[in-house]
């Protein structure tokens, strides 16, 4: 019933198995989405979660242009802004 896939993971970029047993857990456990991160990258997330450690996303402030980072995923429908432009929108 269930063949091994070929995935691609969305932190690195490299492609990875996703077995058939693996398949067959995830349906038993009613998982609905495949895994999107290769064994290292998945362990290396979970990791940092349990160290407490932030995970930063760069983005553009979309008010003075500057680079900056976020600890979210920013989202194309939405604003970002850097720290002191943040600030000013605050005051």
């Amino acid at each position: 019933m269930f063949e091994d896939k070929t995935l691609v993971c969305k932190d690195c970029g490299s492609e990875f198995v996703f077995t058939a047993g693996e398949q067959e857990f995830y349906a038993e456990k009613g998982f609905q989405n495949e895994p999107s991160r290769c064994k290292a990258c998945r362990s290396s997330h979970k990791a940092a979660r349990r160290s407490g450690e932030r995970i930063e996303h760069p983005a553009v402030c979309s008010e003075c242009g500057a680079e900056c980072t976020l600890p979210f995923v920013p989202k194309d429908d939405r604003p970002v802004y850097c720290s002191d432009c943040l600030k000013k929108r605050r005051s």
